[in-house]
């Protein structure tokens, strides 16, 4: 038995080193003995860090909201006015009709500095799921189209209509597209003065593609062209805004107007952004407040 018991543990030395030690080095690395920063959340540290994140984000809201009070804007709503322009557009078959009307308005006080055009949607649903598949990319990208003739989702309607169309090859190399109802003219004649400016490359149109995420919303059309009589703005008075009346809003209870405004350093009059960093800051400091009576609380007792 003792020979038997020998033989076995000579040959288990043997294998052992014949085959390499799977246990790591001894070595500070491999040991995992290096020397470490540990962060100790004490009490006071973590007060500290809600206080001066509560305070920061409190100020910021701040600066944001009067930065954007600061903005002047003048709105003006053409939807009563031109009543009679949107009932004649109601009828799609009248796009060749033209239909303009003029809207005087007030600007009581000088808008200094670069002003901004927009016009404003009221109760458009852009981000609609039907009107977001309306889009064709490939067609956007002018890739040809196989068939020849397809049912066009028009992009100018809350609720999106299927209408058959015969395709037509465009200039400029914009091709396989057709021109939705509502609108005057094709694609490709949206600016006559500046034919590089067309198609699914015009400023206009690149910025009507960009999906609103709610359904009142303003977009940027034009900015004030600061020459002669307008080098330091848009000076007070009164003014005249004439509108030629395309796209109908009536059907879906909706409404239109055009806004002036200036910009700061912070974008436009959102209050979005600022009431969101002084809600956040007004939380974070009711959080320390709270932590720091159960703290004190807490101390007394021991």
């Amino acid at each position: 038995m003792e020979l038997a018991y020998r033989t076995k543990r000579t040959a288990m030395q043997k294998t052992s080193q014949s085959s390499p030690s799977r246990r790591p080095d001894n070595t500070a690395y491999k040991q995992q003995q290096l020397p470490a920063c540990r962060v100790q959340l004490t009490a006071s540290r973590v007060l500290l860090c809600f206080f001066a994140t509560g305070l920061s984000c409190l100020a910021m809201g701040i600066v944001l909201l009067l930065s954007a009070k600061g903005i002047q804007e003048v709105e003006i709503n053409y939807t009563e006015t031109c009543a009679d322009c949107a009932a004649l557009r109601e009828n799609a078959d009248n796009f060749d009709k033209e239909c303009s009307c003029s809207i005087p308005f007030n600007i009581p006080q000088a808008m200094q500095g670069d002003v901004y055009m927009f016009y404003k949607l009221y109760g458009f649903y852009q981000n609609l799921y039907q009107y977001v598949l309306s889009r064709s990319n490939i067609q956007l990208v002018g890739t040809d189209v196989k068939t020849p003739s397809f049912s066009h989702t028009t992009s100018t309607r809350p609720k999106t209509s299927k209408s058959q169309c015969s395709i037509k090859e465009l200039p400029g190399g914009q091709t396989r597209t057709v021109k939705p109802p509502s609108w005057s003219q094709p694609a490709y004649e949206l600016d006559a003065d500046t034919p590089e400016n067309n198609g699914f490359t015009n400023d206009a149109f690149i910025v009507w593609m960009r999906t609103a995420a709610f359904p009142t919303f303003k977009k940027l059309y034009r900015r004030l062209h600061r020459t002669q009589h307008f080098t330091e703005g848009l000076p007070a008075g009164s003014y005249s805004l004439h509108i030629t009346y395309n796209f109908p809003v009536t059907k879906f209870h909706g409404e239109k107007s055009v806004v002036l405004s200036t910009l700061t350093w912070s974008g436009g009059s959102s209050l979005f952004l600022g009431l969101a960093y002084t809600v956040t800051g007004a939380v974070t400091w009711l959080a320390f407040f709270s932590m720091m009576a159960v703290y004190v609380t807490m101390e007394k007792r021991i």
